[in-house]
């Protein structure tokens, strides 16, 4: 079972993120889960709150409390994305390993920057009435709910997938790694073999995978560190030169890294949650 390394790494404003809980698959859903996530939100009447994300490079499927309560597919992403909060609600979102991905499409780049809905009443009721009771544990009785519904959904997962489930995690567990040949190397693959598996499996290049991973740390490194040199950071995330650093945020993120320095710490005002 695994979290992220850094809890609140893809938030771009954390400050203003309503509760928010990353709970880890179970081992028996290791394979197709990498971990659920939960927010819970009360925003006052007549407001809303905003919430960005960089997302982690992949697809999630969404039990999500808003018009009534409804199951959705969300596929990678290309650039920054944003949910509007109202109201009281919550949601029960699975990040998808690789391996689960062609249970739910044949082609997860087909779904690049879209949010469609399953049709899924007996999942979106069962996990609203875990979310809803009174019980310490409703949280882990929601994932219990979700992660049972991948399974049996996926079913068995062969090497391929595992082999795409490995690239993700390595390029995710060693920032050294910028080039897709050294990633192809360490898992003993061709470039042309990760080529195949990130478009059956990912829906996103393999270069586009490592890009996303440094723009994250890129983020978490000029938000939580307003001292740090901006070209240090480039330097270290195996950028060109601030310059490129600069180009990637204004592309995926919509705004140059100072300028998300900036605003990246200023709280909502009148939410609770």
């Amino acid at each position: 079972m695994s979290l992220p390394p850094h809890p609140t790494r893809g938030v771009l404003h954390p400050a203003r993120l309503p509760t928010f809980t990353r709970v880890p698959a179970p081992a028996e859903a290791a394979d197709l889960v990498r971990w659920f996530w939960i927010p819970e939100w009360h925003v006052d009447a007549g407001r809303v709150s905003r919430q960005h994300v960089v997302g982690y490079p992949g697809c999630n499927l969404v039990v999500d409390s808003r018009e009534g309560g409804f199951t959705g597919f969300a596929g990678p992403t290309t650039r920054a994305s944003h949910q509007d909060l109202r109201g009281r609600g919550w949601a029960v979102g699975a990040l998808l390993q690789p391996a689960a991905v062609p249970a739910f499409t044949p082609d997860p780049a087909a779904e690049r920057d879209r949010y469609r809905r399953l049709e899924e009443p007996d999942l979106v009721r069962e996990v609203t009435a875990a979310m809803t009771s009174t019980a310490p544990d409703r949280h882990e009785r929601a994932v219990a709910v979700l992660a049972r519904f991948v399974l049996e959904r996926v079913g068995t997962v062969g090497a391929d997938a595992l082999t795409a489930n490995a690239f993700v995690a390595l390029v995710e567990a060693d920032p050294g790694l910028v080039r897709v040949e050294d990633v192809a190397a360490r898992l003993a693959r061709s470039p042309r073999t990760l080529q195949r598996l990130a478009r059956r499996y990912v829906g996103l290049a393999p270069a586009a995978v490592v890009r996303r991973r440094r723009l994250q740390e890129a983020a978490e490194r000029v938000r939580t560190d307003p001292g740090a040199d901006l070209a240090t950071i480039a330097a270290d995330l195996g950028y060109a030169d601030h310059g490129h650093l600069t180009r990637e945020f204004r592309r995926v993120l919509g705004t140059a890294p100072s300028a998300y320095r900036r605003e990246a710490g200023r709280p909502e005002v009148g939410r609770h949650s």
